[in-house]
C-alpha cells in the first residue's frame, strides 16, 4: 500500500489534469535577473570588438584567442585570476609568442590587462610585464614594467616604444597600492595625435604628446614576452643587451591580456575594467 501510495503521488506531482507540469525547480532569482549594462556592454567582449586584435586570457591555456595560436611556456603555471585563471610567473619564468600579422601592422593600439604583483624592493629589480621585442635594442619596441623605486605598497608603471629610429618613455609615478593586489593597467596610442595615456583602474591618469610621432612602424620586431623584460630572456632576445641585475620577473599574476588596433575611448577603457572585474 506504501508503495501504491508513493506511485500515485509522484504521477500527481508530475501532471495535472490539464497536462501542465505542477512541480518546479527551486526558483532562481539569478537566472531572472537582467544583464549588466555598463557603457552599453553586458560583457568584455563586445568592447571595440572589431579592433581586438589579440586576446590572451590564461584560462588554462597560454593561446591568444583571437588567431587561436599558442605561446612558448618557461616556467610559469596557472592559478586563480581575477576572470578564471591567470598565468602565474616564477622566477626565471616567462611566456614567448610570435606575434601575429595584426599586432606587426599596428599604428595606433591598446594594450591592457590586469596584474597583481610583489613589490620590486620584493623582487629585486624592475618586472617586466608584457612587451614586443627589439632583436637589436637595449629595450623592446614595447616595453612594459614596473620601475625601480617606491615603497612595497607604492610604486611606478613605465613603458618604452620604438617608432622606426624614434623612440620614447611614458610613465605613471606614485602608484598608490600598485602591489600585492589586482590593478588594471591600459596604455593606449593615438597616432592620429602622437598621444600617449596611461588608465589606471579604468581612469586615465597620465597623457603624454610626442611631436611628430605619428604611425608606429617597429623596429626589427621579434617575439612578444610576458613577465619579463626582453634581456632577461634565456637565451636573450636581443643582441643589444643581456641579463641585467636590476632587472627581474613577475612572480605574481597576470590577467586578461588585450590589444586592440585603435586607442580605446576613455568610457570603453571604464567598462572595459568594470565588465572584467564582474566577471563578464
Amino acid at each position: 500500500m506504501k508503495t501504491l501510495k508513493n506511485k500515485l503521488a509522484v504521477a500527481l506531482c508530475a501532471t495535472t489534469m490539464f497536462g501542465v507540469t505542477s512541480c518546479y525547480e527551486k526558483f532562481d532569482p539569478e537566472s531572472y535577473a537582467p544583464d549588466v549594462t555598463i557603457g552599453g556592454f553586458t560583457s568584455s567582449d563586445e568592447i571595440a570588438k572589431p579592433n581586438l586584435v589579440a586576446h590572451f586570457p590564461f584560462d588554462g591555456t597560454y593561446n591568444d584567442v583571437v588567431s587561436n595560436t599558442a605561446g612558448a611556456n618557461t616556467g610559469t603555471t596557472f592559478a586563480n585570476g581575477l576572470k578564471g585563471q591567470a598565468m602565474k610567473g616564477a622566477k626565471d619564468g616567462y611566456v614567448l609568442f610570435d606575434p601575429t600579422a595584426a599586432i606587426l601592422g599596428l599604428k595606433s593600439f591598446t594594450m591592457t590587462y590586469w596584474v597583481n604583483s610583489p613589490s620590486t624592493k620584493a623582487q629585486g629589480g624592475i618586472i617586466g610585464l608584457v612587451g614586443l621585442s627589439q632583436t637589436d635594442g637595449f629595450w623592446g619596441n614595447i616595453e612594459t614594467f614596473f620601475e625601480n623605486g617606491g615603497t612595497e605598497t607604492d610604486g611606478i608603471f613605465k613603458a618604452h616604444i620604438q617608432n622606426d629610429k624614434k623612440d620614447t618613455w611614458v610613465s605613471k609615478e606614485g602608484i598608490v597600492n600598485l602591489y600585492n593586489s589586482w590593478n588594471h593597467i591600459a596604455l593606449s596610442y593615438d597616432a592620429t595625435s602622437s598621444t600617449f595615456s596611461i588608465y589606471l583602474n579604468g581612469s586615465k591618469t597620465a597623457t603624454t604628446t610626442v611631436a611628430s610621432f605619428g604611425d608606429l612602424k617597429w623596429q626589427k620586431p621579434g617575439k612578444m614576452v610576458f613577465g619579463t623584460v626582453q634581456f632577461q630572456t634565456k637565451p636573450s632576445l636581443t643582441s643589444g643587451a643581456s641579463g641585467q641585475d636590476w632587472a627581474s620577473y613577475l612572480t605574481g599574476l597576470l590577467d586578461e591580456v588585450r590589444i586592440y588596433n585603435v586607442a580605446l575611448k576613455d568610457a570603453e577603457v571604464d567598462a572595459l575594467v568594470k565588465l572584467e572585474s564582474r566577471g563578464k
